[in-house]
């Protein structure tokens, strides 16, 4: 090769390299698993150092917003968005997300390293439409009640495997020590669908409500709403923490692993963070029981939930973003967290047998983790009432309008627990709504 040709082809094949880059950006939620998965971007760099990763990281209301008008307009900001289970569905039948199946089948070695049917058949069900998979899960959750068996022990309290609303509203009173920063039980008060409304529709069910009936007929004015949202409203304002409706799951979550509460109820995958000597206090004091149940009836106390990896339709890195998001969700991936943060309960849960028959699992995780898989596989989205409902979804009903039917009422019900309305208003306002939505949805006939 002549000695004057030499650089130009060492500039060529910069170039090439260079060509080959790729970046892609990933929208996400803040909550701890996913800021984990965003510390670990250099590992994944390791493995694909030719894909440069870009993060957008927002609050759970704010994400979800940004993605959806991002995803639904093909504006292509994202190449992989963080989306719930509710969504799946409604998206893939709207064409706004691209079949993960070809994609597996296009990449072999991928393929058989992921092991696709190690993901809990329900959670991989859930993400299913018309035989193409749609997205991959990062967790799965369903709900439970978390409890601080120190502040138990010093009322003279036991927490029943199985406990009542009734049970833990008078456990509450007994905790409850403001003067000492201590409450009786942290709830969700946040507006949004995701937050209040997600755990606000768990206790109506379990009190024996439902939000349509087979007629779309809203049933927010029915005795089993006024009665779970007043439990809900006298139980916060008498025993809760203050300013109870900036409180979602993540400001409770820093209250309850601060040992500020006596109990809380929300997402099983706290268990592994109040597990977590990194980022709890209570981790020798923190007690785990199933989700409570209400007067009317076990079913839909406890909620089904994946957030999930996905590549929106408007991408233009899919190859780049499906290496991204299959690393993030296998089994290799769970190795790394456990082996970062140093114990294996603060894996991502809810996803793989392999997780659950793991004997590191088990040993890290044996507190909760057999309550977690039976409140996932407990867990049905398709009888999620007393009373038969024309929807699925335990905490959402699964029509694309009820983001923002789910957010107006959150909002509604705040209003009731801080004292700005009655609650009589509020479900006035929020059966109004609801009809409104069934009315224009074209659901009522």
């Amino acid at each position: 090769m002549p000695r004057s040709r030499l650089p130009l082809v060492l500039l060529a094949l910069a170039l090439g390299g260079a060509a080959q880059a790729a970046t892609i950006t990933i929208a996400t939620v803040n909550n701890p698993d996913m800021v984990t998965m965003q510390k670990l971007t250099p590992e994944f760099n390791k493995k694909y150092p030719d894909i440069n990763v870009k993060w957008v990281v927002l609050p759970e209301n704010e994400l979800r917003q940004k993605i959806t008008l991002d995803v639904a307009s093909g504006a292509g900001s994202f190449d992989i968005a963080t989306v719930g289970v509710y969504e799946v569905p409604i998206w893939a039948k709207n064409g706004w997300l691209d079949p993960l199946t070809p994609l597996f089948q296009k990449n072999p070695s991928i393929a058989s390293s992921y092991k696709l049917n190690d993901i809990l058949p329900s959670v991989r069900g859930a993400l299913t439409v018309n035989g193409q998979l749609y997205a991959v899960p990062f967790y799965a959750e369903s709900s439970m009640t978390f409890y601080n068996k120190d502040l138990f022990k010093k009322a003279g309290l036991t927490m029943p495997p199985n406990p009542t609303w009734q049970q833990l509203q008078s456990f509450a009173a007994k905790i409850h020590n403001p003067s000492q920063g201590v409450y009786g039980i942290c709830l969700r008060g946040l507006p949004g669908w995701g937050e209040n409304m997600a755990f606000i529709t768990t206790m109506v069910n379990t009190f024996g409500g439902r939000w349509f009936d087979q007629n779309w007929q809203a049933q927010l004015n029915t005795p089993a709403w006024k009665n779970a949202l007043t439990f809900y409203v006298n139980t916060l304002k008498k025993y809760g923490p203050p300013g109870a409706t900036s409180n979602g799951f993540t400001e409770n979550l820093t209250l309850m692993s601060q040992g500020k509460c006596g109990m809380w109820v929300d997402a099983t995958v706290a268990a592994g963070f109040l597990s977590d000597p990194a980022s709890s206090k209570i981790v020798k004091s923190v007690g785990f029981a199933n989700a409570p149940v209400g007067p009317g009836t076990p079913r839909g106390s406890n909620w089904f939930w994946s957030w999930n990896l996905a590549i929106p339709k408007s991408t233009k890195q899919e190859d780049a973003a499906f290496k991204f998001l299959t690393w993030a969700t296998s089994p290799e991936y769970i190795n790394l967290v456990a082996r970062t943060k140093g114990t294996w309960a603060a894996v991502p849960p809810g996803t793989r047998t392999s997780t659950y028959t793991n004997p590191n699992y088990k040993k890290a995780a044996g507190a909760f983790s057999n309550i977690v898989l039976s409140s996932i596989n407990r867990a049905d989205v398709t009888k999620p009432t007393k009373d038969p409902v024309p929807y699925t979804g335990i905490q959402y009903v699964s029509i694309p309008q009820f983001q923002a039917l789910g957010t107006q009422v959150g909002q509604y019900l705040a209003g009731a627990l801080s004292g700005q309305t009655s609650i009589d208003q509020a479900l006035k306002q929020g059966q109004d709504a609801a009809n409104r939505v069934a009315k224009e949805g074209g659901y009522q006939k």
